[in-house]
């Protein structure tokens, strides 16, 4: 009877917890959305100015020679000092080394295009998702007025000289304004996987066996016996 009862308290600790899990989970993505959107922004405002100078200094195919090695590099110094990884991507990718995206990627992607079909503005569209131990987030990218200099349906001469050079296996053209020409693309690795877990019960000295339970969080199962934890996958 005593184990029953004792065994009864557990769960019902182990329930309590499930309870509680997804305010701290949306408090955890909610605090990792606004850190990535504000790498976004850093990732903008370093490459921007740098872009802006080659075009005055040398036009569209100096900025593109720019770009080539200014945008991977910004993404790798980035991702050390934040611990996040970077990288931009596209259905049509330009960078062919770095912009193919995954299938997460490109399903939110082709959301992104049915999204701005409909009239929805590029500019405030994000995806953000926790799975497998990470947590992901997406911003589209709009095609601007200046864009439409390397991307757009016309283009000229010494741009196409330029890209065949940087950008051999180049997809990226035939956009017009105010297009999704693509997207930011962040993910970080969660501690414990993702759980933010906790020890869900403790050790009963009057009980022989460990008494094992078996949490789903985020695609992930918790065996917890009592008085310690682990994942298993």
């Amino acid at each position: 009877m005593l184990l029953r009862t004792l065994l009864f308290l557990c769960i019902t600790m182990v329930l309590s917890g499930c309870l509680r899990e997804p305010v701290a989970d949306a408090q955890q993505q909610a605090a990792l959305q606004k850190e990535a959107a504000s790498i976004v922004q850093q990732f903008v405002a370093t490459l921007k100015p740098k872009l802006k100078k080659a075009l005055q200094e040398g036009g569209p195919a100096h900025a593109i020679a720019v770009c080539s090695k200014t945008a991977p590099t910004l993404a790798v110094q980035l991702g050390e000092k934040t611990g996040w990884s970077i990288k931009r991507v596209s259905l049509k990718a330009r960078n062919h080394q770095t912009a193919i995206p995954d299938a997460w990627e490109s399903a939110v992607l082709r959301q992104f295009d049915r999204e701005q079909a409909a009239g929805k503005p590029v500019s405030g569209m994000t995806v953000s998702s926790i799975g497998k131990g990470q947590y992901r987030f997406m911003k589209a990218q709009v095609v601007a007025p200046v864009c439409l200099v390397c991307h757009g349906k016309v283009i000229s001469p010494d741009v196409i000289a330029a890209l065949k050079q940087y950008y051999p296996q180049d997809q990226a053209t035939g956009y017009e304004l105010g297009q999704v020409r693509g997207a930011f693309s962040l993910s970080k690795r969660l501690p414990n996987g993702g759980g933010g877990y906790e020890t869900i019960c403790s050790t009963a000295t009057d009980i022989p066996a460990f008494i094992m339970l078996c949490r789903w969080h985020h695609g992930a199962c918790l065996w917890a016996k009592c008085g310690e934890q682990r994942q298993q996958g």
